[in-house]
Order: C-alpha cells, then sequence, then structure tokens
C-alpha cells in the first residue's frame, strides 16, 4: 500500500520543473508555461487555445514547472512567452529587471493555500509560530502569505527561522518533522492536508486575500498582441466554465496531473475562478505587497507595478 510519505514524494516529484523543454522563440509558436493546477491546465487538456490559435497560423508549446519562480526565469531568458504565478514571483521578476507584463489577473486565485502543521504539533496560533521553523518556497505566493501571517500575528519576519524550500523539499521535509510549519499552495496544499494528523493553521482566507496573474513578456506582448488577446479571452471562457463545472474540472486536473483526485476535488471547491484585466484594486494590493517586500530587503530595490501592466490593443469592429 502506497503511504502518505510515498504519496506525497512521487506527486512532487512529478510536478519538477521542465524548462529544459523550453526552446527559443519561433514564428508561430506560443509557449506557455503551466503548473499542475488551475486554469491553464484545463485549457490545455481541453485544446481550446490551441484551437482558437489554428486560424491564425499559431501553435502551442506547453512546458511544465514546480512553481513560478522558474516559471518566471524561464520567461526572462526567453524560454516561454505566457504564463501564470501567484502575487510574488513577478514582483521578484521585476525587481530583477525581467521584461515582463501583467496581462491579466485572477483575482483571489490564491485562496487555496495555507499554513500546515505537521502530526503531533503543539502550534494553536499564528503567535505561536515565534521562533518556529517555517517553510516556504522563495518568491512564490507562499513567502507573501507567511509574511502577511506574521504581520496579523503582530510578528515580524525576523521572528521565525524561514526555510526556504521548493515544493518538492519542503514536501519531504514536513513528512519527517524537520520544519514546525510549511506555507504551501493547492494541489500540494491539498495533498498535504490529507495526511495523518496534519492540521491546518490558518487558510489564505483568512489571512490575506492573494491573486494570481497572467503574465507574458514584453517583447511577446509588444508583437504578438492581438494573439495575446485571444488567449485572454479563451482563458476568460475556461474560467467561466470551471466555475460551472467543479466536478468535471478536478476530473480534468486529476487525468492531466496525476494528483489524486480527492486532493484535486478539494483545490477545485476552494478555487475563485474568474479572469478580468488589471484594474486599479489588483494593481494597488501588488504594489502594496512589492513595497512590503522592499522594506523587509528582499528586494534590492522599489518597483513601480504600474511600469509593468499591459494595455491590450484595441479590437477592429
Amino acid at each position: 500500500m502506497l503511504d502518505r510519505r510515498r504519496l506525497l514524494a512521487t506527486a512532487f516529484a512529478a510536478a519538477l520543473p521542465l524548462s529544459r523543454a523550453a526552446r527559443a522563440a519561433e514564428p508561430g509558436v506560443l509557449r506557455i508555461g503551466y503548473q499542475k493546477n488551475g486554469i491553464l491546465v484545463v485549457a490545455k487538456q481541453r485544446g481550446v487555445i490551441e484551437e482558437r490559435l489554428a486560424p491564425l497560423g499559431h501553435s502551442v508549446r506547453w512546458v511544465e514547472f514546480s512553481f513560478g519562480p522558474p516559471l518566471l526565469e524561464a520567461l526572462s531568458l526567453d524560454g516561454i512567452d505566457f504564463g501564470q504565478t501567484g502575487d510574488a514571483p513577478p514582483i521578484f521578476a521585476q525587481a530583477a529587471r525581467s521584461s515582463l507584463v501583467y496581462a491579466a489577473a485572477q483575482e483571489a486565485g490564491g485562496s487555496g493555500s495555507g499554513i500546515l502543521l505537521p502530526k503531533g504539533s503543539a502550534i494553536k496560533t499564528l503567535a505561536e509560530l515565534k521562533g518556529k521553523r517555517v517553510a516556504f518556497a522563495k518568491a512564490s505566493s507562499a513567502h507573501n502569505l507567511t509574511v502577511a501571517a506574521l504581520e496579523k500575528a503582530g510578528l515580524t519576519y525576523a521572528d521565525i527561522e524561514p526555510v526556504t524550500l521548493a515544493p518538492a523539499d519542503a514536501a519531504a521535509a514536513f513528512s519527517r518533522g524537520s520544519i514546525d510549519a510549511w506555507t504551501i499552495w493547492d494541489p500540494y496544499y491539498a495533498i498535504a492536508e490529507g495526511g495523518d494528523g496534519v492540521r491546518v493553521l490558518a487558510t489564505a482566507k483568512e489571512i490575506a486575500r492573494q491573486n494570481n496573474f497572467f503574465l507574458a513578456s514584453r517583447a511577446f506582448a509588444e508583437g504578438r498582441g492581438a494573439v495575446l488577446s485571444e488567449v485572454i479571452d479563451v482563458l476568460g471562457g475556461v474560467a467561466r466554465w470551471c466555475g460551472e463545472n467543479r466536478g468535471a474540472v478536478a476530473d480534468l486536473l486529476s487525468k492531466g496531473t496525476g494528483v489524486p483526485l480527492a486532493a484535486t476535488r478539494r483545490a477545485v471547491d476552494r478555487t475563485d475562478y474568474l479572469i478580468g484585466p488589471m484594474n486599479d484594486r489588483v494593481a494597488a494590493e501588488q504594489q502594496a505587497i512589492a513595497d512590503r517586500f522592499h522594506a523587509l530587503k528582499l528586494i534590492p530595490k522599489p518597483i513601480r507595478v504600474a511600469d509593468a501592466v499591459w494595455t491590450p490593443p484595441a479590437r477592429n469592429g
């Protein structure tokens, strides 16, 4: 029988970045970076982007990543043209002078995140994280959620021992009890929370609103803006379909990622499926996160999120 530790290891090993599969830009090819959850996986399974772009003479190449920072590194190095991440990765990427743009937002799309406690933990409140080893992926949405949780509890970043680990490594550390808490997103969160004795200390909805973003390289957005607009339009339709067909979404995601169906259903049930253009509120929320990271010296210089917001080309008709 497959035990929980082996199940986690198998699921997370399968989610390791495949950035080596990304190739140089080719005319008529859209290279999309995706992770093991969410709207892009549903779009991939249904083939809807390929269907929309075929009349425009474009094909699609899909490249899988384990989490946001490697995806945006590939975007910066011209390994992909487009992808989706949580809130923190584009801030770190912009601070590192990556030429990216925000093409669209999935407001509260990061609601499937939380802070988990391993079996036997005596921690009951966020304030009790003081002095504890808290794991999260550096420059990820979990990094931001950890900082927001500390602020909510009246703690500072210096009050914990940050343990920066990629999801696969954090899963292993969590399984063997070598960390005190783990901040993580779906589907990793949904898999791990089903473990023996695992408890949820706090969810993202209890801590702070987390948005997801669809991002593109500036060169792609400026050179093939009409194609990017079509992709965002298609994904808006996929998001609406997801919100109305959650059972089918769970089936598609489970089949497309190998994540167990029960865990996938938990992730789908708590996801807000809505895609829209960047608006003033979302940009302000993202700017506040950027300012927080700069104040903590986690990014080397202040950035202006507004400088990276894409304006779609006007449609004819």
